[in-house]
């Protein structure tokens, strides 16, 4: 289960609103979402989590790239939009073929564990996991000026979008969302 919010900075504070995930295939429909909700060209932060086994921050300033962190990479990479924003941060080429073993419910087919008839052997990780580093990727940095500093960002734990949210000032804009 996915929890996003999209946090949007104004002249007046920021704006938040939760966000459905469902038309999300690919990391320029989440950057495009994520405009249609600034005013001009203002900051959005896109928060997302995933049960608690990892969360993820996208920045979009305008027309600049997104700036991307996850908190455990190779958590996020064995889901579907978390595989959006590792694969982006290592570079790799967006492939349809990779969304299609992909459910919405951030597994792939089949039961977690299940390895298939396929599988050439158990000698360790499969596929996207095992290029994937473990523990935080990213820009750690993308929220330093906003009060979230780089090494903030890579010892959050527990309730992380909170602390976020809590850091910027908009913690009870975020509970209300949720």
């Amino acid at each position: 289960m996915y929890f996003a919010a999209l946090l949007a900075r104004t002249e007046d504070g920021w704006e938040a609103s939760d966000t459905e995930l469902d038309t999300v295939e690919t990391l320029t429909d989440l950057a495009d979402l994520a405009r249609e909700a600034a005013l001009d060209d203002d900051t959005v932060v896109v928060l997302i989590e995933q049960e608690e086994a990892w969360f993820g921050v996208i920045r979009i300033d305008g027309e600049d790239d997104p700036r991307l962190f996850v908190s455990d990479a190779a958590a996020a990479a064995r889901s579907s939009y978390g595989a959006l924003l590792t694969d982006e941060i290592l570079g790799r080429d967006d492939s349809a073929d990779d969304l299609d073993v992909l459910d919405l419910d951030g597994t792939e087919d089949g039961e977690p564990g299940d390895t298939g008839a396929d599988e050439a052997d158990d000698d360790g990780p499969s596929g996207a996991d095992s290029a994937v580093p473990h523990g935080p990727l990213g820009d750690a940095a993308l929220l330093a000026d906003l009060g979230v500093g780089e090494k903030d960002l890579l010892t959050l734990e527990g309730d992380a979008l909170g602390e976020i949210a809590d850091a910027l000032g908009c913690s009870e804009l975020l509970e209300t969302v949720r």
